[in-house]
């Protein structure tokens, strides 16, 4: 009997996790939006207007799109110091600071978005303004490189506000958003909770796969001998050489010479190689460049970094 009882309460505790885990689940769910928001509900970045509904097709204002890039993208102020603690009143002219979303706009100020100052929170939000606003700050917190991306057609590019241009083909790149059936992003659509949502549950799959992604290895710097030969008590010749290479095309110019005040001779050159389509002998020739300089300085060499644009002193 002892064992008959404790496989029953098992039973009813199992059947009621069950019942709670589908009271908590949100009922107006659209197709494709159950993983989005479910996950960002578990996330603490979205809640619903009750237990069982998320209210997808409702337009979200500006208020809840700040909130929730800021929640989703964990953008924060801890590194930041203060003389005293920022309030939204100190920026923006419409945000109380008691409101619910206050924190969320001075975190968003403090991380670089740019939002204006008079903006109204209760505003709805239009797809160009959350899809610009989104990828700005996921690239922020991902400390993004510039990309140079082929621009995605768009059929009503000719609608989309000029600025918003450029963070809008990126999204796209990111594979963030996509265009409608008829190859069109509806810029000043309005956005609704549901879009949201998938929006931002993308850009958190981005920004994860952006921190996984390892580094590019530093590209090899070629090695160039450096030869100190005197040529009288009073100067030194000095050779850079890269080596023999296989055509007459290999270059290696001095761009200028820094003499400091600890006795270093500071030699910048640059390094140039054939054009593909250039015509060389194909011949080895030893690519070297020479120089002379007072015997008292010591001779120190370093790759320009920029293209030279200044003389030999």
């Amino acid at each position: 009997m002892k064992r008959i009882a404790t496989l029953g309460l098992a039973s009813l505790l199992i059947s009621s996790s069950l019942t709670m885990s589908t009271a908590f689940a949100f009922s107006d769910l659209e197709d494709g939006q159950a993983a989005a928001v479910n996950a960002l509900k578990d996330r603490g970045v979205v809640s619903g207007i009750d237990s069982e509904h998320f209210a997808p097709k409702v337009q979200i204002s500006y208020a809840q799109s700040v909130q929730m890039i800021v929640k989703a993208l964990d953008l924060n102020i801890d590194m930041i110091r203060f003389k005293s603690l920022p309030v939204a009143s100190g920026t923006y002219t419409n945000i109380a600071d008691n409101a619910w979303y206050a924190n969320a706009f001075v975190i968003a100020y403090y991380n670089g978005l740019e939002i204006p100052k008079d903006v109204n929170p209760n505003a709805t939000v239009t797809r160009e303004q959350f899809g610009d606003l989104l990828v700005r700050a996921l690239e922020k917190k991902g400390n993004f490189p510039k990309l140079k991306i082929v621009p995605a057609t768009i059929n009503d590019e000719n609608q989309i506000t000029p600025e918003y241009q450029g963070a809008l083909q990126r999204m796209l790149h990111y594979k963030i958003a996509e265009l409608d059936k008829d190859g069109k992003f509806n810029p000043k659509s309005q956005l609704t909770r549901g879009g949201a949502a998938i929006w931002v549950y993308n850009a958190i799959r981005v920004l994860n796969d952006h921190a996984q992604t390892p580094a590019p290895a530093p590209a090899p710097v070629e090695a160039v001998s450096v030869t100190v030969e005197k040529v009288n008590d009073d100067v030194n010749k000095v050779t850079l050489s890269r080596g023999e290479k296989p055509s007459a095309g290999y270059s290696i110019d001095i761009n200028n010479i820094r003499f400091d005040q600890s006795g270093q001779a500071v030699i910048t050159y640059t390094l140039s190689d054939p054009q593909p389509d250039s015509m060389n002998a194909s011949v080895i020739t030893e690519a070297k460049t020479v120089t002379y300089l007072p015997v008292k300085y010591k001779v120190v060499t370093e790759l320009a970094t920029v293209s030279p644009d200044s003389q030999v002193n």
